[in-house]
């Protein structure tokens, strides 16, 4: 009898500074963008996560490495346990890992991973983020099944695949979607690759551009990239070379960037964008580092996202709804 009451009290105390710790628990979430509807989700979500489970999260814009660094610091001193972070630029992953190692900070990535001196990844952080190669092959499935709907004949189509392959999710990306096309029985010979100088609107524009006056036979095209703006640069660049948007299929990824496209009054070439999930990333990620601090439970070294929804200009208002990203 003695003995089970040293283990029920015992068990009230553990109990009792579990409860304690999750009350006084404080996790930060840093992002590089804090402005941009998808950090500000992922945010959202972090928090919900922690009134859930009974911790704070210190929310702290870090658009650069000072600011990075120094938030590392205003997190230990306020007593925070670890966090989750979007770096401003993965180079900085060593400098991070170094400073939160010198002040026992627990850390997981979200959405960019970390690459060492060499360049290589840091697999060694634990990170969640989108399925770089699934999402990509999503894009080239849809694009295909878009193409023949609208009954396209295959010899007339031509793949404008703007290309960054520099940097490893792009790659990954745009080789997920070429591959899928070829996968579908589109003819690899009539997919052309072109590098953008940058994933933005002109980057591409350019890069479109001098795609377009190679292939002066090609009737109608697909065009793919690594995310919306690359993708509306080729756009912009099929207008601005005569194409009607009934030729013109391009899809982008991330959705958020895409909203002002597919709320023009008139459809352009831009069909749709693949909306991924950043309620998933900040749920997943902060709970987590939850778990590595509050439970000892170590985390797995990558998570891959693969939640995405396309959206077009009939269900984009909605689809943004549910995410937490208005519309």
């Amino acid at each position: 009898m003695k003995l089970l009451k040293k283990v029920i009290a015992a068990a009230l105390v553990a109990g009792i500074a579990g409860q304690a710790l999750a009350a006084d628990l404080k996790l930060g979430y840093l992002v590089k963008q804090p402005e941009e509807p998808w950090f500000q989700t992922e945010w959202a979500f972090a928090e919900k996560t922690g009134k859930e489970l009974g911790f704070e999260v210190i929310k702290i814009a870090t658009p650069d490495g000072e600011k990075t660094l120094a938030a590392i610091d205003s997190l230990a001193a306020n007593g925070a346990k670890g966090f989750v972070i979007c770096t401003p630029d993965p180079k900085l992953g060593p400098a991070i890992m170094a400073k939160a190692k010198s002040l026992g900070l627990k850390v997981v990535a979200v959405d960019d991973q970390f690459v060492n001196a060499k360049s290589a990844p840091m697999t060694e952080v634990p990170l969640v983020m989108m399925a770089a190669s699934k999402v990509g092959e999503r894009q080239g499935k849809e694009l295909w099944t878009e193409m023949k709907r609208r009954g396209w004949k295959l010899e007339e189509t031509g793949v404008m695949a703007i290309t960054a392959n520099e940097l490893d999710t792009a790659r990954r990306r745009t080789d997920g979607s070429m591959s899928a096309l070829k996968a579908a029985g589109f003819p690899a010979k009539q997919i052309f690759t072109v590098p953008t100088k940058s994933n933005d609107i002109p980057g591409a524009l350019d890069a479109g551009n001098s795609l377009l006056v190679q292939h002066p036979n090609v009737k109608n095209w697909l065009v793919i990239g690594m995310n919306d703006n690359t993708v509306l640069g080729g756009v912009r660049a099929t207008e601005g070379n005569g194409f009607k948007p009934e030729k013109v299929i391009g899809i982008g990824i991330n959705g958020v960037d895409a909203v002002t496209e597919l709320s023009k009054s008139k459809a352009t070439g831009f069909y749709g964008s693949l909306l991924p999930s950043p309620d998933v990333h900040g749920r997943t990620s902060i709970t987590m580092l939850y778990d590595w601090v509050a439970k000892g439970k170590e985390p797995v070294k990558f998570v891959e996202v693969t939640d995405a929804v396309l959206i077009t200009r009939d269900n984009f208002k909605a689809e943004l709804k549910k995410k937490g990203l208005g519309g």
